[in-house]
C-alpha cells in the first residue's frame, strides 16, 4: 500500500503535572501527528518502538485510520511534563526510560510521498535516516529530535553539528522559535527562516505561542492561533506540522499554512490529539484571517 506520510518517531507514555494536576496519557510526536493528519484526509503509516505490553496504547491511532507498525523493544519511553506556569509555555521534561534507536537495517518496508522524522531526542532517529528516507521520497523533519539531548534524564538542547552536511536532503523543516535560534544564532525568527533555507531546507516552519511563521516558495507568511484555552497546549507544533504537511499534499502553502494554525487552534482548546472534522477547521480558517 502507497501512504502519503510515513511517520517515524518513539511513541511515549507521558506523566502531565499541570500546576500541581497529575494526569497519564499516551504521547509522542508520532501520537498527535498521526491523527492529525488522518483525520484531515490523509493516509497515515506510523512506525514506532514500544514493548508488547503497550501495544493496546495504540488503538487511538488504529480507531483513526492509522496503519500502525510497531517494532518490539523491551521498554516504551516514558516522559515527565511538569508545566509550572498558567500559560503552559514553561515546562520541564524529563525522560524516565527510552526505547532503543531506530535503525536503517531492516527498516520496514514504505512505500510514502512523505516521510516524517518525528523524534522526542536526539539519536532515537539516527542521522543517517536522512539521506536514507530522501531516497525513498520527501522529508519533512521536526528538529527536536536533533536538538533535544537528555542528560542524567534531565532535557537540554545542544546544537546539530551535522546541520549543514544533511539540511539540503531536508524537504520540510519545523522548528520553533527556541530550536531556530539554536540552529541558526538568530533571534529574529523571519531571518532564521531565511537562513535555513539559504542552507538547502525548501519550506520552513518556525512556531511561536501566537502565530506559525511559513517560508516557502520564497514567501514569507503568517498564521495566528486564537484558541480560546490552552487546556490541550501539549502536541502543539506536533499537530501544526502534520496538518500542513497533509493539506500540502494537496494545496499550496498559504492555504496549508492556515490550515495547520486553524487546526491546532481548535486542537488546544482540549487534552489529546486533535479528532474534529475538516469543515470546523475551514470555519475557523475564516476566523484567523485566511483569505481564498
Amino acid at each position: 500500500m502507497q501512504y502519503d506520510i510515513t511517520m517515524i518517531g518513539h511513541v511515549c507514555k507521558d506523566t502531565l503535572e499541570d500546576m500541581g494536576q497529575i494526569s497519564h496519557s499516551l504521547g509522542g510526536a508520532v501520537y498527535y501527528s498521526s491523527i492529525a493528519a488522518a483525520r484531515s484526509g490523509s493516509r497515515i503509516h506510523v512506525v514506532t518502538k514500544a514493548s508488547l505490553q503497550d501495544d493496546l496504547l495504540m488503538d487511538v491511532m488504529r480507531k483513526n485510520g492509522v496503519e500502525v507498525t510497531r517494532l518490539d523493544d523491551d521498554k516504551t519511553t516514558e516522559i515527565k511534563l511538569i508545566y509550572d506556569s498558567p500559560d503552559r509555555e514553561r515546562r520541564q521534561v524529563i525522560l524516565e526510560q527510552q526505547a532503543e534507536p531506530f535503525a536503517t537495517a531492516g527498516f520496514p518496508a514504505s512505500e510514502s510521498r512523505i516521510y516524517h522524522m518525528a523524534g522526542l531526542f536526539k539519536g532515537e532517529i539516527p542521522d543517517d535516516f536522512i539521506p536514507f528516507l530522501a531516497e525513498r521520497g520527501e522529508v519533512a523533519m521536526d528538529v527536536q529530535g536533533v536538538l533535544r539531548c537528555s542528560e542524567e534524564g534531565n532535557l537540554v538542547f545542544r546544537n546539530w553539528e551535522l546541520a549543514n552536511e544533511y539540511l539540503p536532503r531536508v524537504t520540510y523543516l519545523k522548528t520553533d522559535a527556541a530550536e531556530a535560534e539554536i540552529l541558526t544564532g538568530l533571534k529574529d525568527r523571519e531571518a532564521a527562516a531565511r537562513e535555513l533555507a539559504a542552507k538547502g531546507v525548501r519550506e520552513v516552519m518556525i512556531t511561536h505561542n501566537e502565530e506559525v511563521l511559513l517560508l516557502a516558495e520564497g514567501k514569507m507568511m503568517k498564521a495566528p492561533f486564537n484558541p480560546a484555552n490552552l487546556s490541550g497546549r501539549t502536541g502543539r507544533g506536533d499537530t501544526t506540522f502534520a496538518a500542513y504537511l497533509s493539506k500540502r499534499l494537496e494545496a499550496g502553502p498559504y492555504e496549508s499554512l492556515f490550515y495547520a494554525a486553524a487546526l491546532c487552534s481548535i486542537k488546544m482548546e482540549s487534552p489529546g490529539p486533535y479528532l474534529g472534522g475538516i469543515s470546523e477547521v475551514y470555519k475557523r480558517m475564516e476566523q484567523i484571517g485566511y483569505r481564498q
